[in-house]
C-alpha cells in the first residue's frame, strides 16, 4: 500500500485524467451593498445531467457546506441560496433538494473595521447524476474585505448577516411540495390526528367534553343555536393550535425545520425534552402554565359572542396543557422534518381530533350517555403515553450518537432499554406496577388486556434483537445492525453460519463481512488465499444502496461475497480527518487535491489507479494487485445476472 500511495504523486496520463469527472466549476465574487455591507457570491456551474445538493438536506453528508476562516476563528454559515429542485427519495425515505445547471449562494457581511480584512474558507459539496455519485469535494476561496471609514470600537469587525428580499419571501410562501412530500404530510396529519384522540383520553381533557357540550346545549334558547356555538367552539380550538404551528414554522423557518432532525444538539435537546414530558405523564410533576394566563382567559370568555366562545376554547387549551403539552411538543418535534408546513399540518390534525367530539356531541347530545365514566382509566392512558414518550426519547439520543459516531448507544443498548420500557408498561397494564396517582385496579378490562398483549408481544419480539435479529417491525427506531457491539453476531454467529472475526473487518450490507482498510484486506486475502473484490462506495451513495439491496441480496452473489472472495469496502465520502502527518497534496485531473480525510484517501486511490471517481465501482484483484477482469460499475453491471457473471469470471481467472 505504501508503494501504491507513493505512485499517487506521479502525474497521471492524459487518457487517465480525461476519465475523471469534474462536473462543477466555481466562481467567487463580491459587491458593495452599502457603506458597511458587502455581499459575497458563490456561483457553481454544473454540467448537463449532473446535480449538486442544497445546504438544506436531512443528510449532512451530502449537503453543501460553507466554512469561513476569519481572525483565527472557524465560522460555519449557511448563505442564502436560490430555489432548489425537490424530489422524494424512497430509498432514503426523505426529500432531496438539489440544483441543476447552476447554483448561486450569497452571504452578506457587515463590516466594522477601518482596516482591510482577509476572509478565507472553503465550500464542501457533492454531485450525482442518474447512475452515479462522486465523492465529496471542496473548493477554496478568499476575499479581501475593504475597511470602512467609521468603525465602532468594541464590536466585531465582521458580522455574518442575511436579508431576504420581498420576492424571495413570496417564493418561499408559494413553493409547492412534491407529490411524494405531500404523501409524507398526509402521514403526519393522520399521526397527529390519532395523537389528538389519545390526548382526548387524558384526565385533563376527557371530563371537559360532557361539561362543555351541556353548557352549549342548555344555555341557549334553541338547540340549533347551541349546536352552532359548539361548532364555533371546535373551530376556535383548531384555530388556536394551527396558530401555534404557524408560529413555530415562522420562528424557525422552512430550512431550519428540515435541519432539526439531523442536528446533534437539537436531537440531544429533544431527548431531554421528551424525558421531561414522559416523567410528567408518569406523575413526577405537572407541567402547567401560569395561573394568571388561565384567569385572564377565563375572564375574557365571560364577554359572550364569538369572542367569548374563542376565549372559552383558549381556556380549555391552557387548562389542559399539563396533558396536551407533552403530546403537542412531541408532535412539533416529529413534524420538524416536514419543512415549513410540517408543524402546521401536525397541529391541524391534532386540533381536529380534539374539536370533533365537542361538535358531534353537541349535535347529538344523546351520545353523551354512551361515554364511559371518568375514573382511574384516564390516568392509565396518561401513564401509558408517558412510557411511549420515554421510549421515543431514546430515538433522538440515538440519532445524535450515530452522527457523532461515539458508540455510546449502540444497537444492543438501545434494544435493551426498549425491552425494559415495554416490559414495565406491560406490567403496569396488567396491574403489577402502580404509580402514586393510580386508583385501585379491581379487575382488568378487555381493552387494557388487549393493550398488555400488544406491548408484551413487542417486548418478547425485541429480545432476539440482542443477538442480531433484524427486528423489521421496528427497524426505523434502533441503530442499524452494523452499529453494534457485536456486528458479526453474538458468539461469532451471523445468519446461522460461524463467522471468524478478523481485525479490520466490519459487518457490511446483507450481513457480509468486509474490510474498510486496503492493507489489512490485502494481507488477509493472501493469508486465506482468496481473490479480492474492492468496493468503492459511499455512505451517501444512492446507487450503492440500490446495488446492495437489489443485486447483492441474490443468494448466489451473497454466498460468493461472503465465502469465496475477500471484500474490501472503501467509503470515499468518510469525513474522518487523517492525522496531520498523513495529510498530503496530490494532482488529480490536472488540479491540486488536498488529501485531508479517510474518504479523500480512498477517492484518490480510486481515481489515480483506476481512472474514475464515480461510485459504486468494483475491482477484482489477485494478490499482486492486478485486475483479473474488467472493472464493474452500476450502469453496466447493475443486474443480478451480469454481476454474478462478473464475479464468476473473476474467480475462474484467479483459480487458473
Amino acid at each position: 500500500m505504501k508503494k501504491l500511495l507513493s505512485l499517487l504523486f506521479i502525474s497521471t496520463t492524459i487518457v487517465l485524467s480525461a476519465q475523471i469527472y469534474d462536473p462543477v466549476s466555481w466562481e467567487f465574487s463580491q459587491k458593495q451593498i452599502s457603506e458597511t455591507e458587502v455581499e459575497l457570491q458563490f456561483k457553481a456551474e454544473i454540467e448537463e445531467h449532473w446535480h449538486m445538493y442544497s445546504q438544506f438536506v436531512e443528510d449532512e453528508m451530502i449537503a453543501t457546506k460553507f466554512t469561513f476562516f476569519y481572525n483565527g476563528d472557524t465560522i460555519v454559515s449557511k448563505p442564502k441560496e436560490g430555489k432548489s429542485i425537490e424530489e422524494y427519495e424512497p430509498l432514503w425515505e426523505m426529500t432531496l433538494r438539489y440544483f441543476e445547471h447552476e447554483a448561486i449562494f450569497k452571504q452578506r457581511i457587515t463590516v466594522n473595521s477601518g482596516k482591510n480584512i482577509q476572509l478565507g474558507g472553503y465550500v464542501d459539496f457533492m454531485v450525482c447524476d442518474a447512475t452515479q455519485c462522486l465523492p465529496p469535494d471542496y473548493e477554496e476561496f478568499s476575499f479581501t474585505i475593504i475597511g470602512v471609514e467609521e468603525s465602532v470600537e468594541g464590536k466585531d469587525a465582521l458580522t455574518f448577516t442575511q436579508k431576504k428580499t420581498e420576492n424571495e419571501i413570496i417564493d418561499e410562501a408559494t413553493e409547492k411540495n412534491s407529490p411524494k412530500e405531500n404523501k409524507g404530510l398526509w402521514t403526519l396529519f393522520f399521526i397527529a390526528f390519532f395523537s389528538g384522540f389519545a390526548a382526548l383520553l387524558t384526565p385533563c381533557v376527557f371530563p371537559m367534553i360532557p361539561m362543555t357540550v351541556s353548557f352549549f346545549t342548555k344555555q341557549f334558547k334553541t338547540k340549533a343555536k347551541g349546536i352552532t356555538n359548539a361548532i364555533i367552539y371546535g373551530i376556535s380550538i383548531i384555530v388556536i393550535y394551527v396558530a401555534l404551528g404557524v408560529g413555530v414554522s415562522a420562528v424557525f423557518g422552512a430550512d431550519s425545520m428540515n435541519l432539526l432532525a439531523t442536528n446533534i444538539y437539537f436531537n440531544i435537546a429533544f431527548f431531554v425534552l421528551l424525558i421531561v414530558f414522559g416523567a410528567s405523564f408518569l406523575g413526577a410533576f405537572e407541567i402547567t402554565l401560569p395561573s394568571s394566563w388561565v384567569n385572564k382567559s377565563d375572564k375574557a370568555s365571560d364577554k359572550g359572542g364569538l369572542i367569548g366562545i374563542f376565549f372559552m376554547a383558549f381556556t380549555l387549551a391552557l387548562v389542559s396543557f399539563s396533558c396536551t403539552g407533552p403530546i403537542v411538543g412531541t408532535l412539533l418535534v416529529e413534524a420538524a422534518s416536514g419543512g415549513f408546513m410540517g408543524p402546521i399540518i401536525g397541529m391541524l390534525g391534532f386540533s381536529l381530533a380534539i374539536a370533533l367530539p365537542f361538535a358531534l356531541f353537541a349535535a347529538f347530545p344523546g351520545w353523551l350517555n354512551s361515554l364511559p365514566q371518568s375514573g382511574g382509566w384516564l390516568n392509565s392512558v396518561k401513564v401509558t403515553l408517558g412510557f411511549l414518550e420515554i421510549a421515543l426519547a431514546f430515538k433522538f439520543l440515538s440519532n445524535a450518537d450515530l452522527v457523532m459516531d461515539t458508540h455510546l448507544l449502540e444497537r444492543e443498548m438501545f434494544i435493551a432499554i426498549w425491552i425494559v420500557i415495554f416490559a414495565l408498561l406491560t406490567m403496569y397494564l396488567l396491574g403489577f406496577l402502580k404509580f402514586a396517582h393510580d386508583s385501585e385496579l379491581k379487575y382488568i378490562s378487555v381493552s387494557r388486556l388487549s393493550a398488555a398483549i400488544l406491548t408484551g408481544t413487542l417486548t418478547i419480539y425485541m429480545i432476539p434483537g440482542m443477538w442480531g435479529a433484524p427486528l423489521k417491525l421496528i427497524a426505523a427506531f434502533p441503530p442499524p445492525l452494523e452499529y453494534s457491539e457485536s456486528p458479526y453476531g453474538v458468539g461469532n454467529r451471523l445468519g446461522g453460519n460461524a463467522v471468524e472475526h478478523v481485525e479490520g473487518q466490519h459487518l457490511g450490507p446483507q450481513g457480509i463481512m468486509a474490510f474498510n482498510d486496503y492493507d489489512l484486506g490485502l494481507s488477509y486475502a493472501k493469508e486465506v488465499n482468496k481473490p479480492i473484490v474492492i468496493d468503492f462506495t459511499g455512505k451517501a451513495c444512492v446507487n450503492c444502496r440500490e446495488m446492495e439491496q437489489a443485486v447483492w441480496s441474490d443468494p448466489v452473489i451473497k454466498n460468493i461475497l461472503k465465502n469465496d472472495v475477500v471484500l474490501i469496502s472503501l467509503y470515499v465520502d468518510l469525513r474522518t480527518k487523517l492525522p496531520k502527518e498523513d495529510q498530503y497534496e496530490t494532482t488529480l485531473a490536472g488540479k491540486t487535491k488536498k488529501v485531508r480525510t479517510i474518504g479523500d484517501q480512498w477517492m484518490v486511490l480510486q481515481a489515480n489507479t483506476y481512472g474514475t471517481n464515480s461510485q459504486p465501482y468494483y475491482v477484482f484483484l489477485n494478490h499482486k494487485e492486478e485486475t483479473l477482469v474488467e472493472n464493474a460499475n452500476y450502469q453496466d453491471y447493475g443486474t443480478v445476472e451480469l454481476f454474478k457473471d462478473w464475479l464468476n469470471r473473476g474467480i475462474k481467472e484467479f483459480s487458473e
